[in-house]
Formats: structure tokens, sequence, C-alpha cells
């Protein structure tokens, strides 16, 4: 199975000070050269590291089956792709979001220790991203209780997501004046560089994806607060580029590895999907070359290329039935046989901030300012990828040009979402798009699983709020659906 592993802290913590039996004694055996409190730039780049790996495999695990991208090959049993959820599924995700919410809240702490409001800012725009996953895949979930555990609250309670979303928003406001006054970042910053400008920006960037996501709650106000971000730049910079997006370099080499511990455990056992493969060749995409191989047959004893072509997510079971080695990952994109070649893990692109502009003018009627959007939106997904090159003639494909439909928004916000956690999953979720087919081998009815069942220890470690939660989002099962889709 492919390696999960993660750093979940590169940098000192606090060093524990004995007692001493007289004052005298305790003076002589204290080393000068220990730190006693971590610094808060040194968490920063465990974190950022650390998340953005355990996602990429997720993405990879889960998400691609769920949203019709990728399927293991063969695959005989159920599995996610047939909507075969397991009550542990969530697990990973639950135990990753909390382990580096506990980094998230030592920043805090260290911001405030070392007078670096800044950090602060860092702080909340890690711990939004981070909270809104953990929040989305399950609904209501432990926050504002969530990590007291030292303070002595081993049972907290719930918060409701709203409850979640509502103070993430006002935070990240915050961080967002906070990014806008003195201070410098001068930590280990695997993303920025301490480009403060930058993290600014993915900050805001957020915020728009949280609006955009509570755009169906009225009291969120959403859309008209998100015409005010897109009309004043200056107050609230995002995203302008790919340079500026939250892309994380990693070059597979220690501490920074690849996600995956060898190569062919990324590319083997797993087929590129039909669906996601023939949205791609209907819009003659220059990233298929990238993100797969092609596909082959035998006939007369001779290989023959078929191009890109997958296999259909939810089949039979009968890998057989195809009479085609279908197309599938290719490595290069996160394990390059050159190991220290530089690849990206997307913990946010440029291109969703395009695609929530596209919405959010189509939402308007402003016809002319989508267009544009969606333009950039398409271009920036696909120059994400760096050797992805934009065809001139891309937008004169009919598929391709802009037909003023959230259908087609969303549909390349679906293609421009590749490889980013579970954002394809949470988008499907809101907008029902993009359409995916069904088929009669998937449980539910075909309906896709809303969310993960809680954590399995949480049943009997915090029993109390477990079930106060589980009946107020009614019912602790996949089908649930969390806040904002209700």
């Amino acid at each position: 199975m492919m390696k999960t592993k993660i750093i979940a802290v590169f940098a000192l913590m606090n060093v524990m000070v004995l007692g001493a039996c007289t004052k005298d004694f305790e003076e002589l055996n204290t080393n000068p050269n220990l730190i006693e409190k971590v610094t808060p730039g040194s968490l920063v780049t465990p974190t950022i590291y650390g998340m953005s790996t355990y996602f990429s495999v997720r993405s990879y695990d889960f998400t691609w089956q769920m949203m019709q991208v990728g399927l293991p090959n063969p695959s005989v049993a159920l599995g996610a792709h047939r909507y075969d959820i397991s009550e542990s599924a969530g697990n990973g995700t639950w135990n990753a979001a909390y382990k580096y919410l506990r980094n998230i809240r030592e920043m805090e702490s260290a911001a405030v220790t070392y007078n670096q409001p800044v950090y602060g800012a860092v702080a909340t725009t890690l711990k939004a991203y981070i909270t809104g996953i953990l929040t989305d895949s399950f609904g209501d979930v432990p926050y504002s209780e969530g990590l007291l555990a030292e303070e002595g609250i081993t049972k907290p309670k719930f918060d409701t997501q709203e409850e979640i979303y509502t103070s993430l928003i006002q935070e990240l406001e915050a961080a967002n004046t906070i990014y806008a006054g003195e201070g410098v970042m001068s930590g280990n910053d695997l993303l920025y560089n301490n480009n403060k400008e930058n993290w600014r920006k993915f900050n805001n960037s957020l915020l728009m994806r949280m609006l955009l996501r509570a755009s169906n709650k009225p009291a969120f106000n959403s859309y008209n607060r998100l015409k005010t971000m897109i009309a004043n730049p200056a107050t609230y910079p995002v995203f302008t580029s790919n340079a500026e997006a939250a892309l994380v370099k990693v070059n597979g080499i220690a501490p920074y590895d690849y996600a995956w511990g060898r190569r062919q455990d990324y590319v083997n056992s797993q087929a590129m999907g039909s669906f996601f493969v023939d949205m791609l060749n209907g819009l003659e995409d220059p990233r298929r070359a990238l993100f797969m191989t092609k596909a082959s047959q035998i006939v007369n004893k001779v290989p023959v290329d078929l191009g890109y072509k997958g296999i259909p997510h939810g089949h039979s079971g009968d890998a057989s039935q195809f009479g085609y080695s279908p197309s599938t990952p290719n490595g290069d994109i996160m394990y390059p046989n050159a190991v220290g070649t530089e690849i990206l893990e997307v913990m946010m692109g440029y291109a969703e901030v395009e695609f929530i502009k596209a919405e959010v003018a189509l939402q308007s009627s402003d016809m002319a300012a989508a267009k544009i959007a969606y333009e950039k939106g398409v271009t920036a997904a696909i120059t994400q990828w760096k050797t992805a090159v934009m065809p001139a003639t891309y937008f004169q494909n009919t598929k391709a040009a802009f037909n003023g439909t959230l259908e087609q928004i969303m549909n390349q916000k679906y293609l421009g979402l590749f490889f980013n956690d579970y954002q394809q999953w949470f988008e499907y979720r809101r907008t029902g798009f993009p359409k995916l087919p069904k088929t009669e081998y998937m449980l539910h009815g075909g309906v896709m699983p809303s969310r993960f069942m809680y954590h399995t220890d949480v049943k009997q470690t915090n029993l109390e709020n477990y079930k106060i939660a589980a009946d107020r989002i009614g019912g602790d099962n996949v089908m649930t659906k969390v806040w904002w889709e209700k």
C-alpha cells in the first residue's frame, strides 16, 4: 500500500524542566543552548508539508474514486467508486486534521509569546484551511473545545458547522488586517519563503472559498460579500497568478519525500476513469499527457495505441469485459523517475479563485465578467502543471467556448481541482456538478455519500457529546447532508 508517512513536527518542542532541590542546583544544571519555547515560524513548514502530502494521497485514494477520476484496477469487490464507504473511512482525516491543528494551537501561543502577530495570522490561515476540510468532511466537529485536553477538557463539545464557519470567516477577516500591518516573517516557510503578501492572498482566497461554500445560507450574505471582495482588490488581495497560489513544491529528497514510497505505488493497480478521460478528450486538453498514459489493446499479438481511454466507475467487477489496457496514472506528476525533480502538491490553486469569480458574476448576470473569469480559470488550471501549455485555439472548441452556464464553469472547476484534497467532492455536493454517470452496481441507489462517519473512537471516549452531535445533524451515517448542503 502506498506510503502515508507524515512528518508532523520538524521543529524543536518544549523542553521539560525537572524541578531542582535548590535554586543554585537549578542554575548550575540549566543548558543555555536549549530552546525552552518553540518559535512560531518553526511550525509553518511541518504543517504545510504534512497536510499537503497527506491530502495528495487522499485525493488519489478517495476523491478520485468518488469523483470518477480514477479507480483501482482490477476492482472485483465494492470500494469507494461504488459508494461503499466504511465506518472508519474518515478516521485518518480526523487524526491528521487534529494532529496539525495542535501545531496551529502551538503557533498561536508562540506568536503571542514572541509578539509576532503576523504568525498569529498565518496560524489563522492554516487553521481555516485544515478546519474547513475537517468540517466539510464530517459536519459538526469539536472546534472551540477540540484541543483543550491540557486544560482539563477531554470530552469536547461538537460545534455546529454554522458556528465553525461563522468563527473562521471572522478570523480570516481579522487576519487580512493583520497581514496588512507591520511585521515580518523569518521562519522556515516551505510554501512562500516568508512572503507575507502571498500569505495574505492565500488567506483571502480561502475566505472566498468559505463564503461560496456557505452561499446557500442567506444569513451569510455570501454573494454580496464576495462581490465586495472582488471589487476591492487592494483591501482583499487574492491569488492573481499560479506563482502566488498555495502550491507546495516537493523534491522527493528527505525530509521532503514524495507522498508515495515508490513510483510503482502510484502508477500500478490504478486506472483512469472514463468520465474524466472523456471530458478531457472532448476538450482536446493538453493535460492528458501529463495526467495519464495511453490505453492499448493487443490485436494479432501486436499492441495497438488506443489514445487516452479509461474504464467506467461502478462497473460490474469483471475487468475482462473491457478487452483493453486502460490509461493509467502518469508517475511524472507525483513521482518522477529522477528523484529530486520538483513536483507540486496542491493546497489551493489560483484557478479556483477565478472560477469563484466566474460563478459570482454569473449569479449577477454579468456575462462579460463571467466569461473573462472563466477563461482565466481554465488557463490557470492548465498552466498550473509545469509541462502543460495552453493551446491558442483551446476556446475555439465548442465544448470549451464559454456558454454562460454554471454547469460549464463547474465542469472546468472539476478539472482544475485535480489533486486538491476533497474539493471536487465538496463542490459536487454543493452544486450537483459535474453530472456523474450512475450504474446499478453503486450503493445508495447511485446517490453519492455526503460525509464521513465520526471517528470510531469518539463513540467510546466522548459518547455523550457524540450522541448530541449525531442527533443534531440527522444521524451519523454517510448519507447525512452537512449544514451547507441542506
